[in-house]
């Protein structure tokens, strides 16, 4: 068994060597993981050695890898001295497992941290999590896949599961969106004061910075959360403003200012999985082909201003958006993880139908104890 630092390659190819063409794990686009780990451009990382790329490797054929990071912004945000693990991806390998896994633990305690959490890939605002159920249902884009043997090898190594999640899918086809529109929700539409912000390709630029403004006030009580800086924001959404399709996004505006937001993009993991996440020749016209055949969507997020919100405006948005999205062709709806204890986002689910699709855990581990 042998365990590598830094060879890129290896950990970009280590889930297409270990899962196997039958997998439903997709990879992010290898240019995507890259500019991720870049010192420099990604502002979680401005100077070097704030994170390691592990694999390991029996008989030179790798057998799992796992990323190690530091995220200073949400130790200070939330008092904790923690570093973080990601992309935690092992064949059902204990010995690899172990082996990845301690040394994570030590490149963390070298740098005096206490706990080791994960998976962030690689922060709260991207994808978090370990599947734990739900190893069936297929993975939107942005959403974490990973085998029924992770989660079991985390535990052989001493990692406790903790911050519950789900995730969702909704068919649109049998939506209702009178179910939405109670007394408030109508009241509002019928009002002056708010209206839907333009969302034509010239207007995605000035959408995606309120899209920032609203996550940072209405995500503000979220226990994981951690404001993000329109560095940080844009070096996230750099793709977004090409992948966006107009019809699905929908921004509402009160008195002229950003009220509230549900971010949604197509489905991109079809086109994805079809390049086996590489730029080639031959992407562009992957690229046609899942436009045409494109009929899933994912919300990365919704949110309402902080001042806004229990005003009925959530209901409002989606109640007038989902019916665009069923007339646009999309048929399905995928929610990034939703918290267990989040009631108003899981009373929104109920109310649009949608069921669970992943049960999803983070896993942590004191290094002080062992």
């Amino acid at each position: 068994m042998e365990l590598r630092e830094g060879d890129f390659a290896a950990f970009f190819d280590t889930p297409f060597e270990i899962y196997g063409a039958s997998s439903l794990y997709v990879s992010p686009m290898r240019s995507d993981l890259r500019r991720f780990y870049s010192v420099g451009d990604n502002p979680l990382f401005p100077v070097a050695g704030n994170f390691a790329l592990l694999t390991a490797h029996r008989d030179r054929k790798p057998v799992g890898r796992i990323g190690v990071h530091v995220h200073p912004a949400s130790n200070a945000v939330h008092k904790t001295n923690t570093a973080y693990f990601a992309y935690f991806d092992c064949a059902d390998d204990a010995e690899g497992a172990h082996l990845l896994l301690q040394a994570a633990e030590g490149w963390a305690r070298q740098r005096g941290f206490d706990t080791l959490s994960g998976n962030f890939n690689l922060t709260a605002m991207q994808q978090i999590g370990v599947v734990t159920d739900g190893f069936e249902a297929v993975p939107y884009v942005d959403q974490v896949y990973g085998p029924p043997h992770g989660p079991r090898l985390l535990r052989e190594n001493g990692y406790e599961p903790y911050f519950p999640m789900r995730t969702f899918e909704a068919e649109l086809g049998s939506f209702d969106p009178d179910s939405m529109l109670g007394p408030a929700q109508r009241e509002l539409l019928a009002s002056p004061d708010w209206s839907f912000a333009p969302m034509g390709r010239k207007d995605i630029p000035s959408r995606l910075e309120e899209a920032r403004l609203l996550l940072n006030s209405g995500f503000a009580n979220n226990p994981m959360f951690v404001p993000l800086t329109k560095e940080e924001f844009d070096f996230q959404a750099r793709e977004l403003r090409w992948i966006i399709d107009p019809r699905l996004t929908s921004v509402l505006h009160h008195k002229g200012e950003p009220a509230g937001i549900v971010l949604v993009i197509p489905d991109l993991n079809p086109f994805i999985r079809a390049t086996r996440s590489r730029l080639s020749w031959t992407t562009p016209w992957h690229f046609l082909v899942h436009r045409l055949r494109r009929d899933r969507a994912l919300v990365v997020y919704m949110s309402v201003r902080s001042d806004l919100q229990g005003r009925g405006v959530m209901g409002a948005m989606l109640g007038t958006l989902l019916p665009r999205m069923r007339d646009a062709g999309y048929k399905k709806l995928g929610i990034t993880w939703i918290w267990d204890h989040n009631h108003g986002s899981l009373r929104q689910m109920e109310r649009i139908g949608a069921k669970p699709l992943h049960r999803v855990h983070l896993f942590r581990k004191s290094l002080t104890t062992s």
